[in-house]
């Protein structure tokens, strides 16, 4: 490891392999001694590995593992080096999860808790010509969790009254109401030797802005010497590429200080946008530190981008809005709550956040809001998010807790915010930070008030004082937020629809009435939390639940559903929009349905009402295990019936029929740069095609508008509800919704309407679909003919006479015919035909 005299800067060694595992303490059930470890990596994930427990996401195997919480662990490597050589050898880890000791040759280097930051350590002294023993002993996290809440207070957590709230550890490892208790330890990130000389770039902090044509890059560099170059001048040397890879800026500074700055300007740059609104054009900053000989010392280099952005909240005659800015245009926001991909990050790749990220810009949507119970994700998350023009709503990691504001916690959520904040600063689709998910909610809604002793730390202070001020040193080119939801200025009244951002679970989580037609209650101005549970594709049911016939409420399903109640409300919340099913495959059919239902009511509403409300944020896009969930995606990357509700929902023009005060109108929302002027066709027929009433109206929607207009009493107004629809169609368009004047379960929707062919094509297989009447969503379960089979549409109403094709992807060898098995071809008649049948 000893560097030549012109050594492009630090000298890195991953220490990857030949790592070991042992459990050393705590009620483990197995032996576990020195079996083989990955690194990064997981105790869980090293155990199932080795083949010593059973997939924690099959059946009930998870309740098995309640003890690897409560264990310490042992990773232990030996590797070899030659004479270090060089001024410093450094220690470096991305992230030890969580209560670490670490030990090499014998002699303790730290011990540290804290999931959410980096550590360097100086290891120089300690770092030996040959064999080298690094040994990282975890402690039991629950156990050490429990002694911080001795020390720090016992204050409130939502779920399983784990306390998460006193460790620095993903929270949702300790189980979630869609997330199963794995309570884990490991090497969370990549560690390894750095070896270098004379100095290194310790941070480098940016700051790009961007005004009246010309960007601006200023760049902070804090120098970490050694000890024998403390006097030594340095030059720090800058340039700036365009997308091209040409030089359009470049500075230098010499000085024998720590802290260094240079500043760049870029004439006339290319702006970035978000998807929808513009491209996205990346620019690379390079940074070298040499000695005056030339001798190149550390070199960095990071992607940049030139954009205005962030939340605007203003006051106004209804409150005060929440609208994206980017630009200085506003944002109509379309997006999705994003947790861990996985219970073990440490088992994501490239491809798996390429795959995850996909199903967000599949579906149209705009933005990702990095939810607070989880992690500061991977930057190859955030490189995504650049590259694809996904905006990013980040929050700091806490979540659903009260938080104490004692040390040593209090350094600890210093210490995390101020490397995240740095690190993420290079980031264009980062536009805003939130303090706090629900936080204040629950200390002013869920009883932590009357609960917590007046004058005792409960978070406040990271919200309103610590984490803005680190902002504002740090990074002030983002807006905040302390929590969501937030009602500016009544922090009080977190709930407040007219202030800022809601969190509406009213309409899912009500024990009275929980019917999804409770998103209409309120119109809020911006709904950054809200979603309807349905089960995971049957294809990762089957696969984790192994029980044969599934039921929807054995012991083993049940296992999988963490929602308190979850099937009683998925039943509620269907009964007054659907026939109640009878077994599994009927069952599981209405509840994907139902979700699906749940969000075209609630988006298509708020969206009805742009630009009052600012956008939606649904909870969620994924899940990281096998669950019935409110997951637009299942755990095994399967997208739901949701999933294609929500590409039709963001879509850039979405009409709809909404009701309002007066009756029915027409919403047409136009989320383009081009006006959309001409006529509204409509037309009120029964199902069997005889129509009834017809009229056209004209629509003008300017760019990025909605408008609405009044339905004719006429069109407005069935004889027979059960039996009639109302068509509005955009005339020379595709736009068209059918709206349904009565609930499938009250309605007279045919049986036998749909007439169906399967054939080979290539890649799959061609269904040819055509109705003799009415057929209202009608939806291909294909990954029960074959688990890798998608279907490239689903939600498919047809009217009488008309035809289309619906295509299946599959590798497999099937008969095309499977896929016209009444339960792989599905449509609401045939659920309410199934009913009627059982009803005699």
């Amino acid at each position: 490891m000893t560097p030549s005299p012109a050594a492009p800067g630090p000298l890195r060694r991953d220490l990857h392999e030949d790592w070991t595992l042992s459990i050393v303490d705590g009620p483990a059930p197995l032996s576990a001694q020195d079996i083989p470890a990955e690194v990064p990596g997981t105790l869980i994930t090293d155990l199932l590995a080795a083949g010593l427990i059973e997939d924690p996401y099959l059946d009930r195997n998870e309740h098995d593992l309640a003890w690897t919480g409560e264990c310490d662990v042992v990773y232990r490597t030996r590797f070899t080096a030659e004479d270090p050589g060089g001024d410093r050898v450094d220690l470096v880890a991305a992230s030890l999860d969580t209560a670490a000791t670490v030990v090499l040759n014998g002699q303790r280097v730290a011990t540290v808790q804290n999931q959410h930051r980096s550590w360097r350590f100086d290891v120089t002294d300690l770092v030996r010509a040959g064999t080298n023993d690094l040994e990282i002993r975890f402690a039991s996290p629950l156990r050490t969790a429990r002694e911080n809440q001795a020390v720090l207070g016992d204050l409130p957590v939502v779920g399983n009254d784990l306390p998460y709230n006193a460790i620095r550890k993903m929270a949702c490892n300790f189980g979630w109401d869609w997330g199963p208790v794995l309570v884990t330890s490991g090497i969370a990130g990549p560690i390894g030797l750095e070896q270098w000389s004379v100095a290194r770039i310790e941070q480098l902090r940016p700051r790009v802005t961007v005004d009246d044509g010309r960007g601006a890059v200023a760049l902070h560099a804090r120098i970490e010497r050694a000890e024998a170059s403390a006097e030594v001048p340095l030059e720090l040397a800058a340039r700036v590429l365009d997308p091209a890879g040409t030089e359009v800026a470049a500075a230098r500074v010499t000085d024998a200080r720590d802290a260094l700055d240079l500043a760049l300007a870029v004439e006339d740059p290319q702006r970035w946008w978000p998807r929808g609104y513009g491209e996205q054009p990346l620019y690379t900053v390079e940074v070298t530190l040499r000695e005056a000989d030339g001798t190149v010392r550390d070199r960095r280099e990071h992607r940049i981008a030139f954009r205005t952005a962030g939340v605007v909240e203003e006051a106004d005659e209804i409150g005060t809005s929440f609208t994206v800015v980017v630009n200085d245009r506003p944002i109509l926001a379309k997006g999705a709550n994003w947790i861990p991909d996985d219970c073990f990050p440490t088992r994501l790749g490239a491809a798996d956040y390429a795959a995850s990220v996909a199903d967000a810009v599949d579906a149209g949507m705009n933005m990702l809001r990095i939810w607070g119970g989880g992690l500061y994700e991977s930057d190859l998350l955030y490189d995504l998010c650049d590259e694809l023009g996904l905006l990013v709503w980040q929050d700091f990691t806490t979540a659903c807790a009260a938080y104490s504001e004692l040390e040593p916690l209090r350094s600890e959520f210093e210490a995390e915010a101020r490397e995240n904040i740095v690190r993420l600063a290079w980031h264009p689709s980062l536009v805003h930070w939130n303090g706090s998910n629900e936080n204040v909610e629950g200390y002013y809604h869920w009883g932590w008030k009357e609960t917590i002793e007046e004058g005792t730390g409960w978070g406040l202070g990271y919200y309103t004082e610590l984490f803005p001020a680190l902002l504002a040193e740090l990074d002030p080119t983002r807006s905040y937020t302390p929590t969501s939801p937030y009602s500016r200025p009544l922090p009080e009244d977190p709930r407040n629809p007219d202030h800022g951002t809601v969190h509406n679970w009213v309409a899912w989580a009500s024990e009275g009435d929980n019917d999804y037609e409770r998103y209409r209650d309120t119109v809020p101005r911006f709904s950054a939390e809200f979603g309807y549970q349905g089960p995971a594709n049957h294809a990762t049911l089957a696969r984790a639940v192994t029980e044969r016939p599934l039921d929807p409420d054995s012991p083993t399903m049940l296992s999988h559903q963490k929602a308190v109640g979850g099937q009683d409300k998925l039943r509620r919340g269907f009964a007054r929009h659907l026939p109640a099913p009878e077994g599994f495959d009927d069952f599981h059919a209405t509840t994907q349905l139902n979700q699906a239902r749940a969000l075209i009511c609630g988006i298509g509403h708020y969206r009805s009402h742009w630009p009052v409300c600012g956008g939606t944020i649904v909870w969620q896009l994924n899940d990281c295990w096998p669950v019935v969930s409110w997951a637009a995606v299942d755990g095994d990357g399967r997208r739901k019936l949701l999933w294609y509700a929500l590409r039709d929902l963001y879509a850039p023009v979405l009409l709809t029929v909404q009701p309002r005060p007066d009756g029915p109108a027409i919403s047409l929302g136009n989320d383009t740069d081009e006006e959309i002027t001409g006529r509204a066709l409509l037309r009120r027929q029964d199902h069997a095609g005889t129509v009834l009433a017809e009229t056209a109206l004209e629509v003008h929607a300017a760019p990025r508008t909605a408008v609405t207009i009044p339905v004719p009493a006429a069109l407005a107004e069935p004889a027979d509800p059960a039996d009639e629809v109302l068509v509005v169609a955009l005339e020379g368009r595709p736009e068209r919704t059918v709206h349904f004047f009565a609930e499938d379960v009250d309605s007279h929707l045919p049986d036998g309407a749909l007439t169906a062919t399967a054939r080979a094509c290539e890649d799959g297989v061609e269904l040819g679909l055509a109705a003799s009447a009415t057929v209202r969503d009608l939806c291909v379960h294909a990954d029960r003919v074959a688990p890798d089979a998608v279907s490239d549409r689903q939600l498919v109403t047809l009217l009488p006479g008309e035809r289309t094709t619906v295509r299946v992807r599959t590798a497999a060898a099937v008969d095309p015919a499977a896929f016209l098995d009444p339960t792989v071809l599905v449509s609401a008649n045939d659920l309410l035909a199934r009913a009627q049948a059982r009803a005699g």
